[in-house]
């Protein structure tokens, strides 16, 4: 990847960055918090449902709706090329992070004996804390990724600091990401010509 003044951030703007995608991340998972206390809550006491059954429900209805806020809000920017493939990611490491929160709240209920509503609620808390990093680190990592930022003019045509790989140091061109850049536009470029 090419390193350039403007796509090679000073550590304090990359901490800006990112403290500003942790308020936004916390904003759509906080609605989705509510959406996913609220039905856990309709199902355990007006559906009478298990805590288990509840959980699995109100995180399912939760993954809905915070996929189209990280989608159409949080990560509106991001690389959307190719949906199915986003799609799969969300849901796996959503998955991923149901089993966590709800593996958290078993335990509780079933080994520690904590049964009561509240007690519930408190584990649920714990578990959808611990999911809720995992799930963060799992988004911007694997799911919503960055579009490469295309070399800017001027710019050297290979990497400031050259890579090693075992024990060869290479340089990349930073051709190979504009070309790549340029083929992820050529591609959505072709699926909203199919579309129309």
């Amino acid at each position: 990847m090419a390193t350039t003044a403007a796509s090679n951030p000073s550590l304090v703007q990359r901490l800006q960055g990112l403290s500003g995608e942790v308020v936004k991340f916390g904003i759509v998972g906080l609605s989705g918090v509510v959406v996913n206390f609220a039905v856990f809550w309709i199902c355990i006491n007006g559906f009478h449902l298990a805590s288990l059954r509840s959980n699995i429900a109100a995180t399912l209805v939760a993954i809905a709706t915070n996929y189209l806020g990280y989608r159409y809000w949080l990560y509106r920017d991001r690389d959307a090329a190719s949906r199915k493939r986003e799609i799969t990611l969300f849901l796996l490491f959503s998955g991923a992070g149901m089993l966590i929160e709800t593996g958290v709240l078993g335990f509780s209920v079933y080994v520690l004996g904590l049964d009561s509503h509240f007690e519930q609620l408190a584990a649920k808390v714990a578990g959808l804390a611990v999911a809720t990093v995992f799930r963060f680190v799992s988004y911007r990592t694997w799911v919503f990724t960055a579009i490469p930022e295309p070399a800017t003019e001027g710019a050297p045509a290979t990497v400031a600091a050259p890579a090693t790989v075992a024990g060869d140091t290479v340089a990349a061109p930073a051709t190979e990401v504009v070309a790549q850049a340029e083929l992820m536009l050529a591609t959505e470029r072709i699926r909203y010509a199919k579309a129309e």
